[in-house]
């Protein structure tokens, strides 16, 4: 009798050759700020329509706030942020909300929809304090960090496809360990590093923005103190999609000087 089989080479050979095709057959994009040349899997209009979608949503569902000084103060850094963006967000149809929310957060989708949640002014405490988020937001979205995300997420699930059908014939218990330590090394090795230098990413391209602006980059750096303060105990580092406070803030402090240069 024949001794049962363990591994089969082929089925991750075909799905790495998939994983190839999509990577090679995927757009180029060029990074507005760095010139840098990036695949990415979606359109623009694709991923603005999903961030329309997921916009609509997040309205729908919320305590949308439509006047007020605080709907004042954020237009009024809005507005002073979108010409900082330059080509990268020259296309987009910029728009914000003020949403009646605790929970200390902002964010932008694809397309310029962003919504800032009132407990975040706090923490903010002036339009310095709040260029800082918006600004580290918007730019998640010019430099479609989003979409680069998903594309990264897609290569590497077609990768684990191709290992799982090639093991597909191992002892069930063998083959979750090897899968486990196969997602452990990716998560830890390439997702989540790819995900905390989007994060450092949208730090110093935010920067620039608040400093073509007009507002005082060292502001960041209060911004992220009070930041730090408002959070407990958190993940380590390395187990993190987003650098320690620490780590933020010692960036931001090497980014400054650079936008120093970006004031009007």
């Amino acid at each position: 009798m024949k001794g049962k089989k363990k591994f089969a080479i082929l089925p991750l050979l075909m799905f790495l050759a998939i994983a190839g095709w999509k990577y090679f057959s995927a757009d180029t994009w060029t990074n507005p700020e760095t010139g840098e040349e990036i695949k990415i899997g979606l359109s623009e209009d694709q991923e603005e329509s999903l961030g329309m979608q997921s916009y609509r949503q997040v309205l729908a569902e919320s305590d949308v706030l439509t006047s007020g000084p605080e709907v004042e103060m954020v237009r009024r850094v809005v507005q002073r942020l979108i010409p900082a963006t330059g080509d990268g967000g020259d296309d987009f149809e910029w728009e914000v909300n003020v949403v009646r929310n605790n929970q200390i957060n902002a964010f932008c989708l694809p397309g310029g929809k962003i919504v800032v949640y009132t407990g975040i002014l706090a923490v903010a405490r002036d339009e310095a304090g709040l260029a800082t988020v918006i600004g580290h937001e918007m730019a998640h979205a010019t430099m479609r960090h989003g979409a680069q995300r998903l594309f990264k997420n897609d290569i590497y699930n077609t990768v684990m496809q191709g290992a799982n059908a090639s093991m597909a014939e191992m002892e069930p218990a063998a083959r979750q360990q090897v899968l486990g330590l196969l997602g452990a090394g990716a998560k830890f090795g390439i997702l989540l590093p790819f995900s905390r230098d989007h994060e450092t990413e949208a730090d110093k391209i935010g920067l620039l923005y608040m400093a073509r602006a007009g507002y005082d980059p060292e502001a960041s750096v209060e911004f992220w103190q009070r930041m730090a303060e408002q959070g407990g105990g958190s993940a380590p580092e390395f187990a993190s999609t987003h650098p320690s406070h620490g780590t933020r803030i010692e960036n931001l402090r090497k980014f400054i000087p650079e936008a120093r240069k970006e004031m009007p």
